[in-house]
């Protein structure tokens, strides 16, 4: 959604649970309710019908506040408890769909867009969505400045316009803005709830605001399902909205369930224990094709996992840019993606992932990194290095599209190892490898980049501006020059090229390598109707679910 993610139990009813009694229970009362006796032949009895339980490693997820979603697992529940101004339909990673907005349009200046908010849409409060709610989220984002306000960094200033407008003004018009606000870290929030909770839109708002704690546990939007309780690394707890201006959704609650192991997964789908389940790995979707209970569907992602090898500090080698191209040239991405993702998956150029402007698997083979061991032992030579050398990789404990970060890197490992490239392993808590990789402070590590919508600008201005100073990174001015000629180019065609060279100075840098680029599959049981997969950031619409 945002950059930078598997214990198996019966479900008994929630019947009877309101808001009240499920934060009372809290997240040791709520998991013994669930182990309370369910067995197989009720899981999917009409007691449990009213919740979908869906089974996702949510170990990445810091918080729920909007503002903060930057993750892989946590905008899926954000965008359901959040609707934005524009939405992408499942299926179609082009053209934009209303929301909150019915009409959006650039005012002859050139550099205002204006939002014609729909008519009769309610927060989960009951309260209508005005444009003061509007505006006043756009203004708590940009001054919090936390990750997802570099996204909209461009816009200046947002205003109400008149009884159901609202303006847009931006510094630079030449960068995209409506792609990325449908994304959902930019989900409108109910202004009168969240300053009730301590939540401000003030220039000081970054050290002021102090509504993400309630925010974290709870919403404000007028999406779906209404947030009522996240128990970190155990569950996520969502009420229906019956205000929800496409209708009341088709469940009374669903609830995500921590479920770090793909086995785990695997057990609770086939009994009935969980609805959905998302981190399954190829071998075991497979053992599900004979299953007359579950379905599976899929979808190629816009998200990637890479591996990030940094021009760190702590170790010259990999300061040395030949040294590092020599790692690109060293990795079997074919044994990866055959023998890992179960030939589920595709690998781009770089950090744009194939299926947008500019980017095919054809590109890839054309410039992109490939097995070439000779040439990675020329490149080692080249270093100076003929004997190879040492590096520290870095990873969670988590997958990826069923994809684990450990095997990973023993695969990784293994394959450097044939030229003499030592990869030292350093498996950690994924929250702490985030904040170390964030920091600066890795030689390289093992991560994820998933996007908030389809928009090529939020790759290529991330790997110049805040993914570089990760991997210390001196971007050139001509690279930061064609990140901008390419944003701005309304011509596809021509963007096209202009991204071909980008990617080819990434190349060229060696700092990122993107490994897989799944092909999710995710299992469903068949008393689920109508819960659709979406590459664009947060993974499924939730609220189109409903009991078959």
């Amino acid at each position: 959604m945002p950059d930078e993610s598997d214990a198996a139990c019966d479900q008994p009813s929630f019947e009877g649970l309101d808001r009240r009694s499920v934060l009372t229970l809290g997240a040791g009362g709520l998991l013994a309710t669930i182990l309370q006796g369910a067995r197989p032949a009720t899981a999917q009895s009409a007691q449990r019908r009213g919740t979908l339980v869906i089974g996702l490693d949510i170990s990445d997820a810091t918080g729920l506040d909007p503002v903060r979603v930057y993750q892989y697992s946590n905008p899926l529940p954000t965008h359901a408890a959040y609707d934005s101004v524009v939405t992408f339909a499942p299926g179609d990673a082009v053209n934009l769909k209303p929301a909150l907005a019915t009409k959006w349009e650039y005012l002859p200046d050139g550099k205002t867009v204006r939002l014609t908010l729909r008519d009769g849409a309610k927060f989960a409060s009951g309260k209508p969505v005005t444009p003061e709610d509007v505006r006043f989220t756009f203004a708590r984002q940009l001054a919090i400045k936390d990750q997802p306000w570099q996204y909209i960094s461009h816009v200046e200033d947002v205003k109400v316009a008149g009884p159901n407008t609202v303006d847009i003004i931006l510094k630079d018009p030449s960068l995209p803005l409506m792609t990325i606000i449908a994304s959902p870290p930019f989900g409108i929030t109910e202004k009168a709830l969240v300053v009730e909770h301590g939540g401000t839109d003030a220039p000081d708002a970054k050290e002021k605001d102090k509504a993400t704690e309630w925010l974290n546990q709870n919403s404000a939007g007028s999406g779906p399902y209404r947030l009522v309780g996240w128990q970190r690394n155990q569950q996520i707890q969502m009420v229906k909205n019956p205000h929800y201006w496409e209708g009341p959704p088709g469940y009374e609650r669903v609830l995500i369930r921590h479920m770090s192991e793909s086995a785990a997964q695997l057990l609770a789908i086939q009994r009935g224990d969980v609805d959905v389940a998302f981190n399954l790995i190829p071998e075991q979707i497979a053992t599900l094709k004979d299953d007359p209970n579950i379905r599976v569907a899929g979808m190629t992602s816009l998200d990637f996992v890479y591996m990030a090898v940094a021009a760190a500090p702590s170790n010259p080698a990999l300061q040395n840019k030949y040294a590092r191209q020599a790692i690109g040239y060293a990795i079997d991405y074919d044994g990866i993606i055959n023998n890992l993702a179960g030939g589920k998956a595709t690998r781009p150029v770089t950090f744009l992932p194939v299926g947008v402007n500019g980017s095919t698997a054809e590109l890839t083979k054309e410039i992109g990194f490939k097995e070439d061991l000779a040439k990675s032992k020329e490149l080692l030579a080249k270093a100076g290095l003929p004997n190879g050398f040492k590096f520290q990789l870095a990873y969670g404990n988590a997958s990826i599209a069923g994809v684990g970060y450990q095997t990973l890197a023993q695969k990784i490992q293994a394959d450097l190892a044939r030229v003499g490239i030592q990869a030292e392993l350093a498996p950690m808590d994924q929250v702490n490898m985030r904040t170390m990789y964030l920091g600066g402070k890795a030689e390289a590590v093992l991560t994820f980049w998933n996007p908030p919508a389809p928009e090529n600008w939020l790759w290529s201005a991330a790997t110049v501006d805040r993914v570089a100073k990760r991997v210390h990174w001196d971007v050139p001015p001509e690279v930061r020059k064609l990140v901008a000629d390419a944003a701005a180019e309304r011509d596809l065609a021509k963007s096209a090229a202009l991204y071909k060279k980008y990617q080819e100075a990434m190349v060229d840098a060696a700092n990122h390598f993107v490994l897989i680029q799944p092909i999710y599959q995710v299992a469903i049981r068949k008393n689920v109707d109508g819960l659709q997969l979406t590459a664009n950031g947060w993974m499924a619409e939730l609220g189109k679910a409903k009991p078959a």
